[in-house]
């Protein structure tokens, strides 16, 4: 709408709420336009919640918003909300004008992260903070707590918070897209607020006033597992004066967009909720979507990028390398650790607990390898690898040392999760398959199995042996020093960083598995017996697939193929058959590759422990049913069961347990004859049925040519050998007439074939038909004769 001269704010935004129902978005986005431009901040500052959730959606989802999750590129809309949510676009101008002024706006603590929530309502300072001396009280006879937030922060809040807010999506769509305009915007925020080269633009208007607060300094930071505040200077919890560097006035909103981001995709679970979590009594707070951890894993890795641009002379740690730099070269040096490191894990540990085990769990693995990578994103063409199923891995440079022992349980305990999972996966499954060589190709690459063992011995270290090599005083060289005494500084100063780190992550009390100790390597060698057991089943599956359909490729049309329904792996998906089960092949083979070089596995013992394996999974063995007890209801399976299922080992023959003579109708049957021949038997079975049990049950051969003619033995058989109840199995003995196979048109062409042969040979039809049922009785006297004999031999 166009902007009136003169215009009271109620009015202004009862016009936009008109709008927003009656006009298209583009020409709503450029009235407000307008509006931003013309109308001073006093009353744009009325319209300014309104305008945020009529984009974003309100919090409680119920008011969906621009979808931006839902919106492509291919929409006429994309580059209208593309534009108008620029960072340099008019929204944000918007955001910057009202910053300049002291306005705030609330938003319900019970919106906020399940830990950062309980620390408010507890009345405990948030480790964040951004969210410090930003409580509103209630009003007298109100019970809701708020949080005051400037322009800035309440804007990225609603953005951030619409990845996490449960919409109603409309039918057939779905989030998830990475080119989503909401995965785009994402991209462009950290690029623009936390640049790699040069510095975050200016604001177009002068703001003076900061929005994160330094906590207090009488906070005391004693003992492992807390970060010392001295890992940041204390301009970057900034609070910029008029007089400061301009450079410390803009950098308050990198660290504000950050924060945010990080507290609420990442802060839903503290160290003690997921301890709480472990049991099984506890219900889940809160489930991320597979977008979710897309999104996550876009943030990851533009951080490494922003963290790797820091200028080479600012990567040591000492006081004297940075006492220049700039609030930007500082905030990068300590992004990634003091920001991101221990919400990341807990998120990350969560995800692997509990993400259903199917193909979907490869968005939070490429996060978590991501992670561990910081080299892939330096800019550096020589640790570039583009095609992530290269045989090939470059060595990691040594200056990443530091970054693994920082990060040792990013490696060492989400390793070990990790292995608790495949273990439990369908690895015939091509998909889950790459998972596993994935994980196995990144641990496999040169240097870093020894840069996790150093760092996993440097946390082992004993106290009493570091304090012992702790000089009582550092002298240099010339001051009658050594240089032994510096190099056990150096090496006091990385154990007392691995031990900060994981005391950090798991709490005082942990329990620290090595990665390379015993335990673990027997876990290994049990992951690599499924590997090479889910080899074997997938090259079986693969066999039978190919004999199946070379049997049945001519014959299937004359309706000769096989009629077993059964004959197929149940449960198979398109992806375990053909092409892909070659990958799986291919995929596994490398994986066992990798997890021997990592772990240092003796070859000759590994082509041992698959011969062995292999020799005991001949056809007879894979025919046997899965190992499990019988009882009064049927067969139940075991623990070893379940992981022989699991992993195609060995399976049920599930056949049709209803009476054979009510199964549909196949494609090569004629469905009236099925019809009138069931009938004919009905009556039959019904009228005659005790005579027929009569005769089947005399153990003589009038029983044994009853028997051959009225029971079906191979049903019987193929019930016993799945979970079956024993009233079906008893059901299925019963004797009775069934004249379906006569409907079969592969037996009403055989007989139409002895017709014909009859007729050549000059009989009627009559002689024809009597010499049918000769033949057929002989061939039943025969085996009622011969047969238990023949099964004996």
């Amino acid at each position: 709408m166009a902007a009136p001269t003169l215009q009271q704010p109620s009015f202004l935004l009862a016009n936009l709420k008109a709008d927003s129902t009656t006009k298209p978005l583009l020409q709503r986005c450029h009235d407000l336009v307008k509006i931003i431009d013309e109308y001073p901040a006093k009353e744009l500052h009325v319209i300014f919640p309104w305008l945020v959730e009529s984009v974003f959606g309100s919090l409680d989802g119920i008011i969906a918003g621009w979808n931006l999750r839902l919106l492509h590129s291919r929409s006429t809309e994309y580059n209208v909300v593309m534009e108008f949510l620029n960072p340099s676009g008019p929204m944000m101008k918007l955001v910057y004008k009202l910053q300049a002024e002291e306005y705030k706006y609330e938003i319900p603590v019970n919106y906020l992260p399940g830990p950062l929530k309980a620390c408010i309502q507890e009345g405990v300072l948030p480790d964040c903070p951004l969210f410090h001396n930003k409580l509103q009280f209630p009003l007298s006879g109100l019970l809701t707590l708020n949080i005051a937030l400037n322009p800035f922060e309440f804007f990225m809040f609603n953005f951030a918070f619409c990845l996490i807010t449960p919409k109603n999506f409309p039918p057939g769509q779905h989030g998830g897209s990475t080119d989503s305009a909401y995965f785009v915007l994402v991209d462009i925020y950290l690029k623009y607020f936390l640049p790699s080269e040069g510095s975050v633009p200016p604001s177009p208007f002068s703001d003076s006033r900061g929005s994160v607060t330094a906590p207090s300094p009488s906070v005391s930071f004693t003992g492992y597992g807390v970060h010392s505040p001295s890992l940041l200077k204390h301009h970057i919890f900034h609070q910029p004066s008029v007089n400061a560097d301009p450079a410390a006035q803009e950098i308050w909103r990198t660290e504000t967009l950050l924060q945010m981001f990080v507290e609420v995709w990442l802060h839903h679970y503290s160290l003690e909720m997921y301890q709480k979590l472990q049991s099984p009594q506890v219900k889940e707070p809160f489930s991320p979507t597979e977008e979710h951890v897309l999104v996550v894993r876009l943030l990851v890795k533009h951080l490494h990028a922003f963290s790797s641009s820091l200028k080479p002379e600012q990567l040591s740690s000492s006081p004297s390398a940075h006492s220049h730099t700039s609030p930007l070269e500082e905030f990068k040096r300590v992004v990634v650790q003091r920001f991101v490191q221990q919400k990341l894990y807990l998120f990350l540990q969560h995800c692997f607990g509990h993400w259903p085990l199917d193909a979907s769990f490869r968005a939070v693995l490429e996060t978590w390898l991501s992670y561990i990578q910081p080299w892939r994103y330096t800019g550096e063409k020589t640790n570039v690898q583009p095609d992530q199923n290269r045989t090939e891995n470059r060595t990691i440079p040594d200056k990443w040392e530091s970054f693994v022992q920082e990060n040792l349980l990013m490696y060492t305990k989400l390793f070990q999760v990790f292995l608790n999972r495949a273990v439990r996966t369908d690895l015939v499954n091509a998909k889950n398959a790459l998972m596993v060589f994935r994980v196995a190709k990144v641990f496999a690459q040169p240097n870093l199995a020894e840069m996790i063992l150093k760092g996993e011995q440097l946390f082992l270290e004993p106290e009493h042996v570091l304090h012992h090599r702790q000089p009582r005083g550092y002298l240099t060289p010339g001051q009658g020093g050594s240089y032994l005494s510096s190099r056990q500084r150096v090496v006091t100063d990385m154990v007392f960083r691995v031990k900060s780190h994981v005391y950090a992550l798991e709490g005082q009390d942990c329990q620290y598995k090595q990665m390379f100790g015993t335990d673990l390597r027997g876990a290994i060698m049990k992951l690599i017996q499924i590997i090479a057991q889910a080899r074997q089943t997938a090259k079986r599956i693969s066999d039978h697939s190919s004999e199946v359909a070379a049997n049945n490729s001519f014959l299937s049309w004359f309706g000769l193929g096989s009629s077993d329904l059964n004959s197929t792996f149940p449960g198979a998906e398109p992806e375990e058959s053909g092409e892909c089960l070659k990958k799986t092949h291919e995929f596994l083979d490398r994986a066992l590759e990798n997890l021997c070089q990592i772990f240092k596995l003796n070859q000759g013992q590994l082509t041992q422990l698959i011969s062995n394996l292999g020799s005991s999974q001949d056809d007879g063995n894979c025919k046997q049913l899965p190992d499990c007890i019988q009882s009064d209801s049927g067969l139940i399976l075991t623990d070893l069961g379940r992981r022989q299922i699991i992993n195609g080992l060995r399976r049920f023959d599930v056949p049709y347990q209803g009476d054979p003579e009510l199964q549909p109708i196949r494609s090569y049957e004629n469905a009236l004859l099925v019809r009138l021949f069931y009938r004919i038997s009905c009556l039959v079975n019904h009228r005659l049925g005790g005579h027929m049990e009569a005769v089947c049950s005399r153990p003589d051969f009038l029983g044994r040519l009853g028997r051959y003619y009225l029971t079906d033995p191979d049903w019987t058989f193929r019930l016993r050998q799945s979970p079956t109840s024993r009233q079906t199995v008893e059901r299925s003995r019963q004797p009775r007439l069934s004249l379906r196979p006569l409907a079969s048109y592969r037996t009403l062409l055989l007989l139409l074939l002895l017709y014909m042969l009859g007729a050549l040979l000059s009989f009627g039809p009559a002689s024809s038909t009597a010499l049918i049922l000769a033949g057929g009785f002989l061939y039943g006297l025969l085996v009622a004769l011969f047969g238990d004999k023949l099964k004996t031999h």
